[in-house]
């Protein structure tokens, strides 16, 4: 694995509009052109993909499944930039292809885009970030041996399924939006279940369930492996800690509480650059067109801030061997089975 182990601690004196101030101006022009270029990239790109898995050898199943899943992801970070307004100065068209790109993914945009932008508010703050919280010492010690498998998977070999779960906990429960989003909620709640009716019955009574997996949910499974790898990578790291309320500062958390992550070529150009992160914690009125440049301005002025690493089996064995569980008094990540 290629991480910074240690990275100089932001002075207690800076503020996150110190760091934002020095970004170009440029960074944040919305321009529709390449918004729309990146819709049409994902859309090419799952029109080969389906037309590959149509005609291709069985042998070659798991490389077509390995593309479609990462260009579906495609379609989320799209959506991502809807849900920040960065695809598009119209606040309808934000909306209208927010939902639109995250509904085949069965994921509901406005409740996404709500718990979202609280994760960019508290982010790795111990109980208020909703993108992820770890899991405490205390939890593993007082959960049964069921309890404990299932933590020891999650944050183990099934950790690419974790997404999984928090899309289930967070985004089709009214209970957890205020009673102005619901209009909103119910929309795009709404939009999913009509794809799962009009869509996904007719295909699993039409091709049965083996066609219904061929074609929907091992595409979709690919979809949640990026989704719950990035989320995981982006900000985790034995030196990266989650903190107190009291501890926190956004701009320790957004710059030096943020990983840049380094992933083959074709990965960033079907996910659209999500990987480049840092920016997009410093502002999220960046669209992802721009994070690049971006990430060239921070290296020049705050390279000494920024953690790097390098998608690869080191970099996920060091993940998912030492930052299993989050010790909050001793502020520290620990591995299941080496604790003092």
């Amino acid at each position: 694995m290629i991480l910074l182990a240690y990275l100089p601690k932001v002075p207690a004196s800076m503020v996150l509009n110190d760091v934002v101030k020095t970004l170009p101006k440029e960074v944040f022009d919305v321009d529709d052109f390449k918004a729309w270029k990146t819709v049409a990239i994902t859309v090419s790109a799952l029109v080969t993909g389906y037309a590959a898995l149509a005609v291709a050898p069985w042998y070659l199943y798991p490389f077509i499944y390995a593309f479609l899943g990462t260009a579906a992801t495609g379609l989320f970070v799209i959506g991502h930039d809807c849900g920040h307004n960065s695809f598009s100065k119209s606040q309808l068209v934000n909306d209208i292809v927010g939902n639109a790109v995250m509904t085949p993914l069965v994921f509901p945009f406005e409740p996404w885009r709500i718990k979202h932008n609280t994760h960019h508010a508290h982010t790795n703050k111990l109980i208020m970030d909703t993108a992820w919280q770890p899991f405490r010492p205390h939890q593993f010690d007082n959960a049964d041996r069921i309890g404990q498998a299932m933590m020891r998977a999650t944050m183990g070999p099934l950790w690419w399924m974790a997404s999984i779960g928090h899309w289930l906990f967070w985004h089709f429960d009214l209970n957890k939006f205020r009673p102005q989003e619901h209009a909103k909620v119910k929309t795009s709640i709404a939009a999913c279940y009509a794809f799962g009716l009009l869509v996904l019955l007719p295909l699993l009574v039409t091709q049965g369930p083996v066609g219904f997996v061929k074609w929907w949910l091992l595409p979709w499974l690919g979809f949640h492996f990026w989704m719950s790898t990035f989320t995981l990578v982006h900000h985790t790291a034995p030196h990266i800690p989650f903190k107190q309320n009291r501890e926190w500062n956004a701009v320790g958390a957004q710059l030096a509480g943020t990983v840049h992550c380094e992933y083959p070529a074709w990965i960033d150009f079907l996910c659209h650059d999500i990987s480049v992160h840092i920016p997009h914690h410093l502002s999220t009125k960046i669209p992802s067109y721009n994070l690049r440049a971006g990430h060239a301005s921070l290296l020049q002025n705050w390279d000494r801030h920024l953690n790097k690493a390098v998608f690869g089996v080191p970099l996920m064995t060091t993940i998912l061997t030492q930052c299993n569980l989050f010790d909050a008094e001793k502020k520290q990540w620990v591995g299941f089975d080496n604790r003092a």
